[in-house]
């Protein structure tokens, strides 16, 4: 006869967060469940290491629970295959263990949080049990201020909001003033790599996990994935990994990471890590505390006598105490219709290369086959190659979120839409950006080494080999004159289209359009 419990607490797998109040207090009529599904391995195709990590994350979590003697249900692939989605395995469990209430933490995903407030449980004697939220404590803005800094449909503006939260948290902060008489620092962060940099970029920290049997365990079930498959995991899977991974960042990569955060480089052995922190799949699962890894890195830029100076620390609070808050509450602000939005009306499918890196554009090449290998790339990379492109050629944002949503091991639908969606494609119309983040091929040569080796000609715009940033930009530009001509951060650039002859003004866009024509060419 299987034991019975009196609460079931549901824990999902970006919820490993071992500092939360549930686990302070050891309850034996409480049964802990953690789960791998195939509704979450198959929402969308997932890279193989974004499957692995998780899986092997959830299934450590569970373990080092029950060594505090929690008791702990850990569910992989093969035990829950006869369930179609989470519901049917949280009401099996009900009966099954004769739950008489079931508690849960507030998902960051709009779709599973409606797919769980939905649910309506009985255990095995019939009646309805009461369902029971809590924070996941891992934000620093509680969801219940979110309405206190943003309004669905309005564009709110980053900087200020990310000054507010340091004021509240007194990060950088001297007698409530900024550090140093400056917010952003960001103008000192735009430095490309120099022959002589790219010798120093320090050898990245890499684990090495096992993962055999959760590969053969995907491939059983005949789960589809994207991406390079390594049997030994190159990422942080527990806390005690990502503390290493934070310290390393703080120790070797802090001191010149806001200098070159923007650069790229071919050139280096370590050209996919540079002197990024990669703690985003950290942070994203909950393995991190945002505050803990923004406490920690002050604590280092405190001690380092100059040798990191104001500009890295502030580019690095940013990211964590700025960029990533403020995503999260535009995104529960504006969903759900913020997944439909499409600015653009943009229809053109993705190209076959995103998935091979297939192409002749050196960019392109480097950014989506880094992403395949190792499932990440940079901001810069995401923002102004590869989102680029997609803006230009007027993809549909759909399948450009599906492909960021599934190719990166951070990317979890509250930071990867508004991101992709928002930022990167402007298919809000303006919520995340004021304007588009276009730019042609200049824009890549001027913060990487990528065209030196590129098959086409940075320096040209309309030639068979010139490069097809450079007319893609214009062509999108012109596409939505209308749209943009009056914005002011933008519309000098019209003034500079309108000084060229019109034979070259035609010669540009003919070009633009036969790369759309031909994008699989490309």
């Amino acid at each position: 006869m299987k034991k019975t419990y009196k609460r079931l607490r549901l824990i999902l797998g970006d919820q490993l967060n071992a500092n939360h109040s549930w686990y302070q207090q050891k309850d034996n009529s409480v049964l802990y469940v953690i789960a791998e599904l195939k509704q979450e391995a198959t929402y969308t195709k997932h890279h193989i290491q974004k499957l692995c990590a998780f899986f092997s994350a959830m299934q450590q979590f569970a373990e080092s629970l029950q060594k505090a003697s929690h008791q702990v249900l850990y569910l992989d692939l093969d035990d829950t295959a006869e369930f179609l989605s989470l519901p049917d395995l949280i009401q099996y469990l009900c009966k099954t263990y004769s739950i008489q209430s079931f508690e849960y933490q507030r998902p960051d995903e709009y779709r599973l949080l409606q797919q769980i407030q939905s649910m309506k449980l009985q255990n095995k004697d019939g009646p309805l049990i009461p369902l029971y939220e809590h924070d996941t404590e891992h934000f620093l803005l509680k969801f219940e201020n979110i309405g206190q800094h943003f309004q669905q449909g309005k564009h709110h503006k980053m900087e200020f909001f990310y000054r507010k939260i340091r004021q509240q948290f007194d990060v950088l902060m001297q007698e409530g003033k900024p550090l140093g008489g400056r917010w952003n620092y960001d103008s000192d962060n735009r430095k490309k790599f120099k022959p002589q940099d790219i010798d120093k970029i320090p050898e990245p920290l890499l684990f090495s996990r096992n993962v055999n049997t959760i590969l053969e365990r995907i491939d059983r079930h005949r789960i589809d994935y994207i991406g390079k498959a390594t049997q030994d995991l190159l990422w942080p899977t527990n806390r005690k990994e990502a503390l290493q991974l934070l310290g390393f960042f703080c120790q070797q990569c802090l001191p010149l990471f806001g200098r070159f955060q923007d650069a790229m480089t071919e050139n280096s052995p370590h050209q996919w890590s540079l002197y990024h922190s990669r703690l985003s799949f950290a942070l994203n699962s909950k393995m991190l505390d945002p505050l803990h890894v923004i406490n920690e890195a002050m604590s280092y830029f405190e001690r380092s006598d100059g040798a990191i100076n104001l500009a890295q620390i502030e580019g690095f609070v940013r990211q964590i105490l700025g960029w990533r808050e403020y995503i999260r509450g535009l995104y529960w602000t504006n969903m759900p219709d913020y997944q439909n939005m499409n600015f653009f009306g943009n229809q053109q499918t993705l190209p076959a290369y995103f998935w091979t890196a297939n192409t002749k554009m050196n960019c392109m090449q480097q950014s989506i086959k880094q992403s395949l290998d190792y499932a990440y790339a940079h901001h810069i990379q995401r923002l102004m190659v590869t989102g680029n492109f997609c803006l230009l050629t007027g993809i549909d944002p759909d399948q450009v979120d599906e492909w960021y949503l599934g190719i990166y091991i951070d990317a979890l639908e509250w930071v990867e839409m508004p991101n992709t969606r928002g930022m990167s494609q402007f298919a809000d119309g303006g919520l995340v950006a004021t304007k588009p983040y276009s730019a042609g091929g200049n824009y890549i040569n001027k913060m990487s080494d990528y065209c030196k080796t590129c098959h086409y000609q940075i320096k040209e715009k309309t030639t068979n080999n010139a490069c097809p940033f450079n007319s893609l930009y214009w062509g999108f530009m012109i596409r939505h004159r209308s749209q943009f001509e009056k914005n002011p951060r933008i519309g000098m650039v019209y003034r500079q289209w309108d000084k060229q002859e019109k034979p070259a003004q035609l010669a540009v866009l003919e070009r633009a359009q036969w790369c759309i024509d031909h994008i699989e060419q490309l």
